[in-house]
């Protein structure tokens, strides 16, 4: 059974499109363009592209707001965050952290679909301070791509 999280969007005067799914497989919700004109983000720039709403995510979630893998395989946009986390407390408009990484100019229309927003439930943590950690037998220390490689590639690599 499907559990529906709720949530809850305020429209603000300059929103284009409330989020929404592209197709019902679809994972997170198109985030559009507020903006009145054409939005040039040139090569190696980077802006704040509004949205056009707030938004309040439920107790326990988190929104992130994801590149959309169409902009970045054609023109090379992607977030300057990589990832950006919405806490649940947060309540002001929500901006997309763009970069053009590609070697052209691009030309943002208004509306147009400029990243994703996934909702996920966030467990609460509790940090435990402890004297040792429990044994990992196959991966140890071992990080930044050590998984499916020699140790001595990985020593190589952390040398230049």
């Amino acid at each position: 059974m499907n559990q529906v999280v709720k949530l809850k969007v305020k429209r603000l005067s300059h929103c284009k499109a409330l989020p929404s799914y592209a197709t019902p497989g679809s994972a997170g919700l198109d985030l559009s363009a507020a903006i009145s004109e054409p939005v040039v983000l040139k090569a190696g720039e980077r802006m704040k592209m509004p949205t056009g709403i707030q938004i309040e995510i439920p107790e326990r979630h988190q929104g992130q707001v994801v590149p959309r893998s169409g902009l970045a395989a054609k023109a090379g946009i992607s977030l300057t965050n990589s990832v950006g986390t919405i806490d649940s407390d947060y309540r002001g408009e929500v901006l997309v952290l763009l970069i053009n990484h590609g070697s052209e100019d691009y030309t943002f229309e208004p509306g147009e679909r400029v990243a994703q927003l996934v909702v996920m439930p966030i467990p609460f943590v509790e940090v435990e301070e402890v004297e040792e950690l429990a044994a990992s037998e196959i991966r140890g220390a071992g990080g930044f791509g050590s998984t499916g490689r020699s140790s001595r590639d990985v020593e190589v690599a952390g040398k230049v």
